[in-house]
């Protein structure tokens, strides 16, 4: 394995992964009309090739 192209892949990726779930999570809390309080967020990442299933949850508060 290249350590230098697979970083800057997975860089590439988890950058992708970021912005675009920033992007939905931000369209979906103004077209719910929520302005306060929070939200519970479940995140989950599979990869069939490496068996890697991987969740994560948190609570974004909206202030």
């Amino acid at each position: 394995m290249d350590d230098d192209k697979f970083n800057m892949s997975m860089r590439k990726f988890l950058k992708q992964v970021g912005v675009t779930s920033q992007q939905k999570i931000e369209e979906a809390i103004r077209a719910s009309g929520k302005s306060s309080g929070s939200v519970k967020v479940t995140a989950t990442i599979d990869c069939a090739d490496i068996g890697l299933d991987h969740t994560v949850t948190g609570e974004i508060d909206l202030g």
